[in-house]
């Protein structure tokens, strides 16, 4: 399995260099000294600032903004250029981009850090967000696969929130703005993903960016780039991200009419699934022996030698299980006499089967 989630600063950087027709701006540095890119793209009067890779592992968003900028640029596209002027950050987070973490080299998440502004990644998106005065922001990250889009739904391919100003979650004039153009995108896109499109949680949280910028007056929306069914390298949900970038600016260029409930009937997402359920176990637990178990287990990403690697994390057992998988499958017969671990925590840490479940590139 050839896993393309890995998206360093060198491979961006050779991007760049393929880009023209737009103004390329290094707007600051991260803890390790790498450049933080900025391109600048459109003429228009409604300016619209984009941020992908705050946390350095969700990089769908990044890729599909790779996709976006050359069909922005093409002559094709000439009415979008003129009516708006897009800055678009598309490494916030180089440190965490290069070792394919969520946090920054300091282990902060930048995403936690919109008021105390400790970080210079930070700084650098703020001090942006000040000076260009956006109409409209777009934070950019990925989800993991664990997402139903709502209870007993299908997997929560695409996620959108409207972020809260206010520990009420007061419907502002900048929220209910993101919330018509989240419907402009959900609705449309729903043809592709009937059932696949969750609400994120919309708790208020200062620190997070969204909700700070919200609570400034500015709409902001964010995306989120989750699990289409088999999709682990996320090139399917890439198309759909792509596919929701293009259907906003068509919104915001030629608007059309939606209701705040076409939003808030989007289902709030839902924690149910794992990767993988292997059925046919027996476990040793506790000195206690159990046949015929179910065993739950989620993929952690890791990165080895520039490809990522997921390995099998063990989650729970039981009879039966509440968690729905995105596969399921019997555990050979030659291993069903095999005691697994006397302790559940230790379940994965058997070296035959962490190997057989396991994916790597």
């Amino acid at each position: 399995m050839v896993c393309k989630r890995y998206l360093p600063p060198s491979r961006l950087d050779s991007f760049l260099t393929t880009v023209d027709a737009c103004q390329k701006t290094i707007v600051g540095y991260s803890v390790e000294g790498r450049p933080i890119h900025m391109l600048q793209m459109g003429s228009g009067d409604f300016k619209v600032l984009l941020w992908s890779q705050m946390h350095g592992n969700e990089s769908t968003t990044t890729k599909a903004l790779l996709d976006f900028i050359p069909w922005f640029l093409s002559e094709a596209q000439k009415s979008y250029q003129k009516a708006f002027s897009l800055y678009i950050i598309l490494q916030l987070n180089p440190d965490g981009a290069n070792r394919y973490t969520r946090l920054n080299s300091n282990q902060v998440d930048l995403n936690r850090d919109a008021i105390q502004l400790t970080q210079p990644e930070s700084k650098v998106l703020r001090a942006q967000f000040e000076t260009l005065k956006p109409d409209l922001c777009l934070n950019l990250h990925g989800q993991r696969t664990i997402y139903a889009a709502g209870a007993g739904g299908a997997s929560a391919s695409l996620s959108f929130l409207a972020p809260a100003a206010d520990e009420q979650r007061s419907l502002t004039a900048a929220r209910k703005k993101a919330m018509l153009l989240i419907a402009s995108m959900a609705k449309p896109l729903a043809v592709d993903l009937p059932q696949g499109i969750g609400r994120y949680d919309d708790s208020f949280n200062p620190n997070c960016v969204g909700d700070y910028f919200t609570q400034s007056g500015t709409p902001t929306i964010l995306f989120e780039a989750g699990h289409a069914p088999g999709d682990y390298q996320r090139e399917h949900t890439r198309t759909y991200i792509l596919k929701a970038y293009k259907l906003l600016f068509e919104q915001l260029l030629n608007p059309r009419p939606y209701e705040i409930e076409d939003y808030l009937n989007l289902p709030q997402n839902a924690v149910e699934f794992c990767d993988l359920i292997v059925t046919g176990v027996q476990i040793e637990d506790k000195g206690i022996l159990k046949a015929d178990q179910q065993l739950a287990i989620q993929y952690v990403e890791n990165l080895v030698n520039g490809r990522i690697e997921f390995l099998s994390q063990f989650l729970q057992y039981g009879d039966t299980l509440e968690l729905r998988a995105h596969k399921t499958l019997a555990l050979p017969v030659e291993l069903q006499s095999i005691p697994l671990a006397f302790k559940k925590e230790e379940l994965l840490k058997k070296s035959k089967f962490t190997a057989l479940f396991s994916v790597k590139s």
